[in-house]
């Protein structure tokens, strides 16, 4: 049993343009490198790990791609249609901030392979756990419309597959990305078999989403948790709130397996994040999830990468998530620890956030 790592390099192909970060170019808004969503911070963590000699470690795989039958589970046809004409045709954009080029549809299809993958591996026993490098990334996509640079719903699409093929039924999805997972929450609100807790930066991406009272509809509700975190939350925060909301809400669920929305920009170093992780953050964690789905569920767990657009820091923090999963000594020191030491919150702005962690606690029981 080992720990999997499922890419294809034909994810970090692809691409589209006409943005400058996140803003459209044209008028005073000169062309530049496109959106920050771009293949370098996932292809410089593959690197990383090859260098450090951590990949190693790994059960290294890929996929086919997610067939029409896995997504039409979660997106209509009407869209994957849409999605398909404008991929042959040579790309465009469906959506807010989601461009693709030719071969786009393929490329999605294969990000969302990926995650199935990973996931139907694991609970078939094959791995212990599982990280997907899908790319390009998928909690944002709604089923019809896609947003946030986001064009299938990867983590949904595998999770719909497991459940069809009979793998599991009970699934919990957490996501730490530090934008909202409003595509994840929509495809499963009136769901009570899946339960999806995000961790976010509070009103950041989308603005109008990712309220704690958000809880879900119908049967699925209570099975729908966001707990919105203020700009500058840091590390000791972080790791309140996985101990106080999260692993409290994994253990009253007690899932078939965990999927994390593995996201880094809450990184101290992101440019469209506030919030101060460090890769420390994400190491540890990895190691509460750990922790939990061991107790709960076998530990079966699977991460598929989502958001994180720092080239220098996103392979650091990612390097120590895969550190923690393998059981690995092999280290990659973050060279910014001691930068992003200096800049944590003081114990002011610590206990502020703490009481308002406490008062999300106490409106989930």
């Amino acid at each position: 049993m080992a720990t999997g790592f499922f890419s294809d390099e034909r994810c970090f192909w692809h691409g589209g343009g006409n943005y400058m970060l996140t803003a459209p170019v044209g008028g005073f808004v000169q062309p530049g490198g496109g959106l920050p969503e771009s293949p370098e911070t996932k292809r410089r963590l593959k690197n990383l790990a090859e260098v450090s000699g951590l990949m190693r470690a790994l059960d290294l795989r890929s996929a086919p791609e997610a067939g029409r039958e896995d997504l039409l589970r979660v997106h209509p046809a009407s869209y994957l249609d849409a999605f398909k004409a404008a991929s042959d045709a040579g790309g465009g954009e469906l959506g807010l901030r989601t461009p693709f080029g030719r071969g786009g549809y393929e490329i999605a299809a294969l990000s969302a392979g990926l995650a199935k993958a990973a996931l139907f591996h694991v609970l078939e026993g094959q791995l212990t756990n599982a990280y997907a490098l899908s790319r390009p990334p998928g909690h944002h996509a709604l089923p019809d419309w896609p947003n946030g640079f986001c064009l299938l719903n990867n983590i949904a699409i595998a999770i719909r597959a497991a459940q069809a093929a009979g793998l599991a039924r009970r699934i919990a999805v957490v996501d730490w990305d530090v934008h909202h997972g409003n595509g994840t929450e929509a495809i499963f609100w009136s769901d009570p078999e899946v339960l999806t807790i995000s961790l976010h930066q509070e009103h950041n991406y989308p603005l109008d989403t990712g309220e704690a009272s958000a809880r879900g509809n119908g049967k699925g509700h209570g099975f729908n948790i966001n707990i919105p975190l203020p700009p500058g939350t840091g590390h000791a925060n972080y790791l309140e709130a996985m101990e106080r909301i999260v692993l409290p809400a994994l253990a009253r669920f007690r899932p078939e397996v965990i999927v994390v929305a593995c996201g880094y920009d809450a990184s101290a170093f992101d440019p469209l994040g506030r919030m101060l992780a460090t890769a420390e953050t994400f190491r540890l964690m990895t190691r509460q999830v750990m922790r939990t789905a061991a107790d709960l569920c076998g530990g079966r767990l699977v991460l598929v990468h989502e958001g994180g657009y720092s080239e220098l820091h996103v392979p650091f923090c990612g390097h120590a998530v895969l550190e923690e999963l393998t059981g690995s000594a092999l280290c990659a020191p973050d060279p910014m620890a001691a930068t992003l030491l200096a800049r944590q919150p003081g114990a002011e702005w610590q206990a502020h956030v703490s009481a308002h962690i406490g008062r999300l606690a106490g409106y989930f029981l």
